[in-house]
């Protein structure tokens, strides 16, 4: 049974180590029915399909797993994909070369190469920091990328199939179904795994060793001098983030039964999981989550409505970023910056004009610098 207990004077409920307010709760609840209603949800609209809301959870749940580093170490990781793609490869490579089946194990070969790879990465990696650690992560994200490219055992660019056994296909539940239900069944089995996942972040982050990283992330050398083992303990949240790259990969692996080099592996694949992130809010709990499918979805309708998908997408998401400063979540949470401009209008809806001057000024600024760093770069400060 929950718990009542007093946070800074509003009443909260515990239950399984999670404190929240009746507010908290109902927007919890919500959000966990419309995620397992998303597929009906789906089947009323053409223009909104399972899939593409699908691959932005699982890329949102890879970012989970760097909002780790990002949030409470304030390290930027740019090959992130390599924990995606391992655990995409390793899952393939087990049903194609091992024979296995149950989607279970594929995932949890998935697991183990992904927490191996990050373990060895986060060794070579971490005796640096800020720019050399992000140059480091991406050269290692690459390197990968060119071994899955270059290797005919791994498929090369053609990548390889996930249809191994008999039912030429994953089996859940030691049982074989059509692609319309095992699509389903395959979303369901994701947001079980993601609501998992969450609840396993949300108790790091309240635990002594949250505020461990917090403490590195401020200051390394004061943290050192207290006694904490610096390295060890960014060591251990490096892996913890591979592990959950490593986890969204097989999942997606399972799901689309198909892996390439380019789609799992590739850096720009790492800058898409850094910017869910940060779009969705990376001082929140399911911020990147929501910034997956955001993102997700705003390549997918940009390909159908115009051929220039990627300006259309740039726009959409500088209005985003300017719009949502702290991220999606963290601008609209209570206290954000959303919910203290829809107040202020409220009460005052002649501020309105105030914030289109305001926009204009700093459009004007923003411009103006980038072309003074536009001028320095071409031709050298005077």
């Amino acid at each position: 049974m929950p718990e009542r207990v007093d946070r800074d004077g509003t009443p909260a409920y515990r239950f399984l180590g999670v404190e929240v307010t009746r507010r908290e709760a109902a927007f919890l609840a919500l959000g966990v029915v419309f995620l397992f209603i998303i597929p009906d949800v789906a089947s009323l609209s053409d223009s909104l399909q399972l899939s593409v809301i699908h691959q932005g959870l699982l890329f949102g749940f890879a970012a989970v797993g760097l909002n780790l580093l990002l949030r409470h170490t304030k390290l930027t990781s740019f090959g992130h994909a390599a924990f995606f793609g391992t655990g995409a490869y390793a899952t393939a490579v087990l049903a194609r070369y091992a024979g296995v089946q149950s989607v279970g194990l594929l995932l949890l070969g998935a697991i183990a190469a992904a927490t191996v790879m990050a373990a060895i990465i986060g060794v070579l990696s971490l005796r640096h920091t800020g720019l050399y650690f992000a140059l480091l992560t991406l050269a290692f994200g690459q390197l990968l990328y060119a071994i899955a490219l270059g290797q005919s055992a791994l498929g090369g660019s053609d990548g390889l199939p996930i249809r191994p056994g008999p039912a030429n296909q994953p089996l859940l539940f030691g049982t074989a179904f059509s692609p319309d239900v095992y699509q389903i069944l395959t979303y369901y089995l994701t947001v079980v795994v993601i609501l998992i996942g969450l609840f396993v972040m949300y108790r790091i982050t309240q635990s002594p060793f949250r505020n461990a990283l917090d403490a590195i992330g401020q200051e390394r050398t004061r943290a050192r001098f207290i006694g904490l083992p610096v390295r060890r303990y960014v060591w251990a949240a490096f892996v913890i983030s591979g592990i959950y790259g490593g986890v969204a990969g097989g999942l997606y692996a399972v799901v689309r039964q198909y892996v390439r080099p380019e789609g799992t592996l590739f850096f720009l694949r790492s800058g898409d999981i850094l910017f869910m992130a940060i779009l969705g809010g990376f001082r929140t709990l399911a911020g990147p989550l929501i910034g997956g499918v955001v993102l997700v979805f705003l390549q997918d309708v940009g390909q159908d409505v115009t051929q220039y998908y990627e300006f259309l997408t740039g726009v959409v998401l500088l209005i985003l970023v300017y719009g949502f400063p702290r991220g999606i979540v963290g601008s609209l949470r209570s206290g954000g910056i959303v919910n203290t401009r829809l107040n202020e209008l409220r009460r005052e809806p002649s501020v309105l004009s105030s914030w289109g001057r305001t926009a204009v000024q700093s459009i004007e600024q923003k411009v103006a610098e980038s072309l003074t760093s536009l001028r320095i770069i071409l031709f050298g400060v005077d």
